[in-house]
């Protein structure tokens, strides 16, 4: 679970770097945070 939590982290900075607007930030954010949730369901 801590491996797969840091893969999302790194994968959510690496979103963020290609991010050019506020907006966008926060929808990269949005996701990572449903893809974490996901993962926890199961």
């Amino acid at each position: 679970m801590k491996k797969l939590t840091a893969l999302l982290l790194l994968v959510a900075v690496l979103a963020m770097t290609g991010c050019n607007t506020v907006k966008g930030v926060g929808q990269d954010l949005q996701k990572a945070g449903q893809t974490i949730e996901g993962a926890a369901k199961k």
